[in-house]
This record gives C-alpha cells, sequence and structure tokens, in this order.
C-alpha cells in the first residue's frame, strides 16, 4: 500500500500548497458569490478575474490567492504559471456582536459577520509519480 503523505488539513503535501484568511469580516455568502467564479481556474485566469469583478469580497480573496502562489513559490519550487485552483471554500466564523446606542437609551444589537477562507493551489507540472515509492509501508 502506498501511504501519501498529507498534512492535518488533508492537502498533498507534494503538490497542493494553501493559504487560510480566517475572522474576515464579511459574511460567508457575499465571499461564496466569488468564491464560485475561481473555483477551477488557472492562477493567471483568477487574478484577472479578481482585479475586474466589482465586489468588496474581491480583495481578500486576490490576497489569499497570491500568498497561496507565495508559499507554493518559495516553500515547494512551484512554477506560478502552472498552478490552478483545486479547492477554495468558506465557512462561517464567529459572529461578532456590538451594541449602538438608540434612541431613549436603549440599546440595538449589531451583529457583524466573519468567515473563513480556505485556498489550495495544485501545480499540475509537479509528478506525484516520483514521490510514491519514497513512502511504502
Amino acid at each position: 500500500m502506498i501511504n501519501r503523505k498529507k498534512n492535518k488539513k488533508g492537502v498533498n503535501q507534494y503538490t497542493e500548497v494553501s493559504a487560510i484568511g480566517k475572522y474576515i469580516s464579511m459574511s460567508a455568502h457575499k465571499a461564496r458569490r466569488v468564491i464560485d467564479q475561481i473555483r477551477g481556474r488557472s492562477y493567471a485566469e483568477t487574478l484577472m478575474i479578481l482585479e475586474l469583478m466589482p465586489f468588496r469580497a474581491c480583495y481578500p480573496i486576490f490576497k489569499l490567492v497570491y500568498s497561496a502562489a507565495a508559499n507554493g513559490n518559495h516553500n515547494m519550487r512551484f512554477n506560478e504559471a502552472s498552478l490552478i485552483i483545486s479547492k477554495a471554500q468558506v465557512t462561517e466564523g464567529n459572529t461578532v456582536k456590538k451594541l449602538k446606542p438608540r434612541a431613549r437609551g436603549r440599546g440595538y444589537p449589531i451583529k457583524r459577520p466573519t468567515c473563513h477562507i480556505t485556498i489550495v493551489l495544485k501545480d499540475l507540472d509537479a509528478k506525484e509519480d516520483h514521490f510514491d515509492n519514497t513512502n511504502i509501508i
């Protein structure tokens, strides 16, 4: 049996790199609207799409995609031209609750949703077969 080494997040450490943004102050629903547009696309195409889309969620997602590519380039020597977005997900984070003063001394609750965004880039040029024989059980 071949044991492909994966880290605790379930990412194959030989062909994939990731970046995680936590507690981003935005609704998960609004971030998913942008994430659904870039899932499965190439790195260069993704950056172009995120620069041109008019949503507020594009900027933090752009930073995460750029950071994941920089992780792959620096840590794994991946070529940015051969990267694609293999996994992109948005989960809900904590809701920040505040009280806003209103008329007659009453407090009005304000709920600010947060979200966690995970971007996983896969290198198409990296040969996974090269690493298969090293971890045989």
